[in-house]
């Protein structure tokens, strides 16, 4: 979801930018109204996270998926290897992706249980001299998320915050990269966001593409090409609106407090299952099963009679996911749990 106020802006903006007489969707990127534009996203995005000086916000594009391969691109040191935790289904395909670059190897993962928790590993657990740690902080396949920060001593942390970024504080310093795909929590699908460390920028392999360069692009200001112009306009304003709302701070609690009210309901009965070890739930995807298949797509079904869409699980995992981003309001989840109750006095 988007916050309805986002919306409802971007609607009242649609055919005229505030005194531009045109969409944002049809003005050059390199006129100076779109200059403010995306600058004034940057800016808020940094005040919004708090990222400290000595490091460089970019607007790229491709998804969190193109990040897998400018990662090592940009990242490898002399060693050409890094190190990854494998929590689920996209630490894993930046792993494969890695494979193709790097000496890429799994240090730890939780496959052996199907994903319900978080491997925890410390500095001991890397290999001397890889270059970097990824990880997957939270997976939404599976609904488990890092309840801790790695110890990597000098090694940088590579993290995915595609799903979770902008759901509560974020000490930034922790991490040499974030990356993050804005579909989640930020924006509609088209702008990546990468928050990286200035030290780690201007190493990447001569084979890098161009637009995988993350010194290309921040020597650009992330417009060596026409940039997804308009997800960064509904970024700017999504961060208003969390500016607005309380910061982050005020979502963490928010976010909490939903989370919290359908994980009670999930383990005051014994209809459904909470797969998910509890100390590693996410506060933005819940799954739960009813352990009959044909029961949980009954109950996929019979959700959208109730206006609730898109509660079919992954078929790796099978049952349902609730997915409540930021802009979920608690009615919503409330609406759920009813449901959720109706549906178990009705098929117990």
């Amino acid at each position: 979801m988007l916050p309805l106020p986002v919306l409802e802006r971007a609607a009242a903006e649609m055919t005229d930018y505030p005194g531009c007489g045109q969409s944002v969707a049809e003005m050059s990127h390199r006129s100076p109204i779109y200059d403010k534009i995306i600058k004034g996203a940057e800016a808020s995005l940094r005040h919004v996270m708090n990222i400290p000086d000595g490091y460089r916000v970019l607007f790229m594009q491709g998804g969190a998926s193109l990040q897998f391969s400018a990662v090592p691109l940009n990242l490898l040191g002399e060693s050409k290897k890094a190190d990854y935790i494998i929590s689920g289904q996209f630490s894993n395909k930046a792993y494969k992706e890695a494979q193709k670059f790097a000496d890429a190897a799994a240090i730890a993962s939780s496959e052996d249980e199907n994903f319900t928790y978080v491997p925890t590993v410390t500095a001991d657990s890397l290999r001397p001299d890889t270059s970097y740690l990824h990880i997957c902080y939270n997976n939404t396949i599976y609904g488990t998320r890092y309840n801790y920060i790695p110890d990597t001593g000098n090694v940088p942390i590579v993290a995915d915050m595609s799903s979770y970024i902008l759901s509560e504080p974020t000490d930034v310093s922790r991490f040499g990269v974030i990356y993050a795909g804005a579909q989640k929590n930020m924006a509609p699908a088209g702008v990546t966001v990468v928050i990286i460390r200035d030290d780690l920028i201007g190493h990447e392999s001569k084979e890098t593409p161009a637009m995988l360069s993350y010194k290309l692009m921040a020597e650009n200001d992330s417009m060596y090409n026409t940039p997804p112009c308009y997800s960064i306009y509904m970024l700017g304003l999504v961060l208003d609106w969390v500016e607005e709302t309380g910061g982050l701070t005020a979502m963490k609690a928010r976010n909490e407090k939903k989370a919290a009210i359908l994980y009670d309901y999930l383990d005051s009965q014994d209809f459904y299952k909470a797969p998910v070890k509890k100390e590693f739930r996410s506060m933005m995807n819940v799954t739960f099963v009813t352990g009959n298949k044909d029961l949980d797509a009954k109950f996929a079904k019979e959700a959208e009679g109730y206006d609730l869409f898109n509660l079919k699980g992954h078929r790796s995992v099978g049952g349902m996911r609730a997915s409540i981003y930021n802009a979920m309001p608690e009615e919503g989840v409330v609406r759920l749990v009813e449901f959720m109750k109706r549906f178990a006095e009705e098929n117990a």
